[in-house]
């Protein structure tokens, strides 16, 4: 029997679409009114302009046959390409070949933070590009390769301009990618590193994502794949790797609390559904779980609708220290809202002093240094706790998807050496740092 990866939509037969090869994607189906179409470089139904989803024919029958043969493969997300839109040789052809990064169970930081229970941080920094923007470029070079693009393209908030300049890098595409104009240094470095174009827009993502939308419709765009906008379909599965890692890496078992930061939302949209499709295909025992969203105060519409009990999302003009999660108008925004109900999460934002602190108490307890997006996951966990909608007796993951080292500006000011001394023992002795 077939496993439908969209929940409401029937099985999609293969013969959909037999020209090309994404492993078992076999069609891109509406979100909201479930009409299907072949694949193909496209984001929005024609019908009612609702984001389009992979459908697949997924392995079924045999769980354990399949939790074999998982963990007989790479360590790298290629070991799930059964569950993914890759041809089944994916592992052969050249990429930076992301993924299966560290759980790291957090014993220091659970006992600063009154967690009783089993705390873990999944640290997507180990990536090759230090972030977990790796995996989601990963897969749209696929279906780059597959619908015969030549330029790979981004409009991004930094780490996804990264990661799209190194795969291309690798995958022997060229690369042009745009950001705002004022992103971290250490971010446009790296972004500009691999030797494609870096293109830097004045304004925020906002603008930088509304002019890549006109680029895709000019003959100017031709030839080229955004793989967040004409490959978002493909390029969104990515992130469902981190709920398959996570599982696997919990002894092939759904953690019971999962916190996750907000910049778009498809992050936590897609690990849902990866979670639901373990479940379904019969990896993991079904049972309840809780999906938290992080945000940063200063741009946190999604936290505001939330605790506002709004089904629609209001765009804000982002101002935070954030800034790979200062996207003002989150395009997955009401689906958080859904998941985070349904599942008897919630969705919490923490402002730019409590991010600092989170940065550096996830530094001290656990030698792991966050980038901001962690600094929000962790200060959005400690809140939680305090305010008693986070369960401290729970199995609970905490994501930190960046290095620190991107986002040196957000902890400088505060952070350098406990003293400056003379090259003398007396000297030591005096700043009081024998003991």
């Amino acid at each position: 029997m077939a496993v439908q990866a969209a929940e409401q939509q029937d099985t999609v037969s293969p013969q959909d679409n037999a020209t090309v090869d994404l492993g078992p994607a076999v069609a891109l189906s509406c979100r909201e009114c479930g009409e299907r179409i072949p694949l193909g470089p496209v984001f929005a139904c024609e019908a009612c302009f609702g984001p389009l989803e992979i459908a697949y024919d997924l392995p079924s029958g045999d769980p354990e046959g399949l939790r074999k043969q998982i963990e007989a493969g790479p360590d790298n997300i290629w070991r799930y390409a059964p569950l993914l839109p890759v041809p089944a040789d994916v592992a052969s052809k050249p990429s930076i070949n992301p993924g299966f990064t560290k759980l790291v169970k957090a014993d220091n930081l659970a006992r600063e933070l009154g967690i009783t229970g089993s705390l873990h941080i999944k640290d997507d920094s180990g990536n090759p590009t230090h972030s977990f923007k790796d995996r989601v470029v990963a897969i749209a070079v696929e279906a780059a390769r597959a619908f015969g693009f030549t330029t790979l393209s981004c409009s991004s908030t930094g780490n996804l301009a990264g990661a799209v300049g190194a795969a291309a890098a690798r995958a022997g595409f060229r690369s042009c990618v745009f950001i705002p104009h004022d992103l971290e240094q250490g971010k446009v470095v790296m972004a500009a590193v691999y030797g494609g174009d870096l293109v830097g827009i004045e304004g925020n993502y906002d603008d930088v994502n509304r002019f890549c939308s006109e680029l895709i419709g000019d003959p100017l765009g031709e030839g080229w794949g955004f793989v967040n906008v004409n490959l978002r379909p493909y390029y969104g599965e990515g992130s469902k790797t981190l709920a398959y890692e996570i599982c696997e890496q919990l002894g092939w078992e759904l953690p019971d609390q999962i916190v996750i930061p907000i910049a778009s939302g498809s992050q936590l949209t897609k690990i849902d559904k990866g979670l639901k499709e373990l479940i379904r295909i019969g990896l993991v025992e079904d049972r309840p779980y809780k999906i938290f969203g992080a945000q940063a105060e200063g741009c946190s519409p999604v936290s505001r609708a939330f605790k506002d009990g709004h089904d629609v999302v209001r765009p804000v003009r982002p101002d935070t220290i954030a800034k790979s999660l200062a996207i003002g108008n989150p395009a997955d925004g009401p689906y958080v809202l859904d998941i985070a109900r349904r599942t008897g999460g919630a969705v919490e934002d923490v402002n730019d002093e409590q991010v600092v602190d989170a940065i550096k108490l996830l530094a001290r307890t656990e030698g792991i240094f966050a980038e901001t997006a962690g600094g929000v996951t962790v200060g959005v966990t400690k809140k939680l706790i305090e305010e008693g909608k986070l369960d401290p007796s729970l199995t609970t993951v905490v994501l930190n998807t960046g290095d620190g080292l991107k986002t040196l500006d957000a902890v400088a000011p505060t952070t350098g050496p406990s003293a400056i001394i003379r090259p003398n023992l007396d000297s030591f002795r005096e700043a009081g740092l024998a003991s």
